[in-house]
């Protein structure tokens, strides 16, 4: 009997379905990944509850952007030195030909929206075959388990280097959810002054003082340290969360924001900004640059994603698990599947 791979598809929104059919074969210029675990995120939640944009998810489809494994198998072309490499491997398939991968900016191809676990089956499953261009190897010994932290680890590395902290600075940080604590810890390695942490979840932030953090305040007392912090990266995408960044930045500050806002979020003063001389990014998924950055940072020691890893399943409770991402229990950190 020939082997067999299971994967998870949501066919739409709210029905799913375990199935087992043969291995995927990988084609040209691409591999075949054995998944060790895969993280479920509030954007899988939203492709599960169809909330998501329609032009940024295609139904049916096998979901798991954040995933790491070990290739076990190459097509025609790649360097079969690949396979038993443990690895994670970008999510955006980007042309590689227009502008803006030309020039550096991969997760902004112009060539359109195109997407592991999105638009592609994605690592809800046994197996899953990426172009070999889009892997990042890791060390023969890596916790594969906290590597499937990698791809909101790529994104923080994204941001960070779009806030380009300096040794000594002043940094806030607003949310402590697993975006916010990967934060701390990418930021805590570049020695601030101070490094605080801004979330009404009392035992969350004060998680991010084990990650780094030099204090944590809850959101009503934010309004003492307004106009204090050379850089505010924002990771929460709470409604108000980009306008009271704005305000914990001193004039000539950084702000940048990383949460997916949704309609009806408070807007940004443009008098505030306009008057502080604020520079503000966004970030959207991260380019290849960030992917390398989050696992330099990941393989030297300086970034540990396995502490926010709280409940594991077996595909077949998946149900189970994508409940309990974004229902609200304080005591939920990052939601791992585990094939």
């Amino acid at each position: 009997m020939s082997p067999l791979s299971r994967s998870l598809t949501v066919e739409r929104p709210g029905v799913h379905r375990l199935t087992e059919g043969p291995l995927p074969e990988p084609g040209p210029g691409e591999v075949r990944v054995r998944v060790a675990a895969a993280g479920i995120c509030m954007s899988d939640r939203e492709v599960y509850d169809g909330r998501r944009d329609p032009a940024y998810v295609r139904y049916p489809v096998v979901p798991g952007h954040e995933w790491s494994g070990t290739v076990d198998a190459v097509g025609e072309g790649v360097d079969p030195a690949l396979t038993g490499r443990r690895t994670v491997a970008e999510g955006f398939r980007a042309c590689g030909r227009c502008e803006r991968c030309r020039y550096g900016e991969t997760s902004l191809c112009s060539a359109g929206y195109d997407e592991t676990g999105f638009t592609r089956p994605g690592a809800f499953a046994d197996h899953l075959v990426v172009p070999a261009r889009l892997l990042h190897p890791l060390a023969d010994d890596a916790d594969l388990r906290a590597a499937a932290l990698l791809e909101p680890a790529a994104v923080i590395a994204s941001a960070v280097r779009a806030g380009a902290p300096e040794p000594g600075e002043r940094i806030a940080v607003l949310g402590a959810g697993t975006l916010g604590l990967l934060t701390v810890q990418l930021l805590a390695a570049v020695s601030p002054a101070e490094l605080t942490v801004i979330d009404p979840r009392k035992d969350r932030a004060l998680l991010a003082l084990d990650f780094g953090a030099s204090e944590v305040r809850a959101p009503g007392e934010a309004e003492e340290v307004r106009g204090r912090y050379d850089l505010v990266v924002e990771t929460a995408g709470a409604p108000s969360t980009a306008a009271d960044a704005c305000l914990l930045a001193r004039r000539g500050g950084r702000v940048v924001l990383t949460g997916m806002f949704t309609p009806g979020a408070t807007g940004i003063d443009p008098v505030h900004l306009s008057l502080s001389q604020l520079t503000v990014r966004s970030v959207f998924g991260a380019p290849s640059s960030a992917w390398s950055y989050a696992v330099r940072a990941f393989t030297a020691g300086l970034l540990d994603p396995a502490p926010l890893i709280t409940h594991e399943f077996p595909l077949e409770r998946f149900a189970d698990a994508v409940a309990l991402v974004g229902a609200g229990d304080p005591e939920t950190g990052k939601v791992l599947l585990r094939p």
